[in-house]
């Protein structure tokens, strides 16, 4: 999802006040019992060859290729988790 500079803007100016948080739970001794620290994956610039058909296939797909094949790459090592 993306949004333009101009609407983050007008988001970004809402005052705390003006927020409906109504429909939003409490967030109660149950949902702590279970809650599980989750730490963000950080990138690491590498460098690496690749046939160029792969690559391109890759860049074909448009934006955001690389974190793509970051994904497939991922999945590849939970499936052999797996076995």
């Amino acid at each position: 999802m993306s949004i333009s500079p101009k609407r983050l803007k007008e988001i970004q100016n809402i005052p705390d006040a003006a927020i409906d948080t109504s429909d939003i739970p409490e967030l109660d001794e149950q949902f702590w019992e279970t809650a599980k620290m989750v730490k963000p994956i950080t990138k690491k610039a590498i460098s690496i060859r690749l046939d160029s058909d792969v690559l391109e296939w890759f860049q074909q797909q448009g934006k955001g290729y690389q974190s793509m094949m970051n994904n497939v790459l991922r999945s590849y090592i939970n499936h052999q988790q797996k076995l």
